[in-house]
């Protein structure tokens, strides 16, 4: 199963007021495995950043100015995420700020139904509690000390993390697990099978105990089977 993590950066909130993307970063997980596989674009939003966006993207007019614009990149972006299921957090801003780039260059629109909401996922694990990706992270020990600024790569690479916390761990289908051992804040599962108390007795018969040491005796003393006598 191919999941695709993925975050946004705007200049705004409602793109229905001229706000537009200005960085996608996309983090792809093979069934519920990071592959190493990552886009991340910045984008030129072909307006000016707002001071508001700026300060809270450390992205400026200046840097953005010879990015590429949406629908130069459009293609290579659809061609990456596929048909997999995208894994948001706060799916419905992202999608449509997604959606009103795709439509202003006449490409298909991404379904709702492909997109997974971290949010709603987490408000439903954990009623009550804070569902933002910075709380989410100290719920599970998620290191976001280099969170100074949201970028989209670093908060997708976050929220991948966050994500197979919110699931289970990242085999939440592998139920072999015979003990269970805390470190830290996160919980991990080993597989290790226990000593037996007592070993088991030698099915050999005597006839094949000594058949197998006139075998091993023809192979001299620098054989491994002498050194284990």
């Amino acid at each position: 199963m191919r999941e695709i993590v993925l975050d946004t950066e705007t200049t705004g909130f409602e793109p229905s007021e001229g706000h537009r993307i200005v960085e996608i970063g996309a983090v792809e997980l093979l069934n519920h495995m990071p592959t190493g596989r990552t886009y991340h674009q910045y984008i030129n939003p072909e307006r000016a950043m707002p001071k508001e966006a700026f300060e809270v993207h450390g992205l400026g007019d200046d840097f953005l100015r010879d990015k590429p614009v949406f629908r130069s990149v459009a293609r290579d972006f659809l061609a990456f995420i596929g048909d997999a299921q995208l894994i948001i957090h706060n799916a419905s801003f992202d999608m449509k700020f997604l959606n009103a780039e795709l439509q202003a260059v006449g490409l298909p629109l991404l379904p709702m139904t492909q997109a997974t909401d971290t949010v709603a996922m987490a408000r439903k694990k954990f009623p009550g509690s804070p569902a933002s990706l910075d709380a989410l992270c100290r719920r599970f020990g998620v290191d976001n000390s280099g969170r100074e600024k949201h970028g989209a790569l670093l908060d997708s690479e976050l929220l991948a993390e966050v994500y197979l916390e919110l699931i289970g761990g990242r085999q939440p289908d592998f139920a072999l697990a015979a003990t269970t051992t805390q470190t830290g804040p996160r919980t991990t599962q080993s597989t290790r099978a226990a000593p037996r108390p007592t070993p088991l007795p030698s099915r050999l018969t005597d006839a094949e105990l000594e058949a197998h040491k006139a075998f091993t005796a023809k192979l001299g003393e620098a054989s491994i089977w002498a050194k284990r006598q």
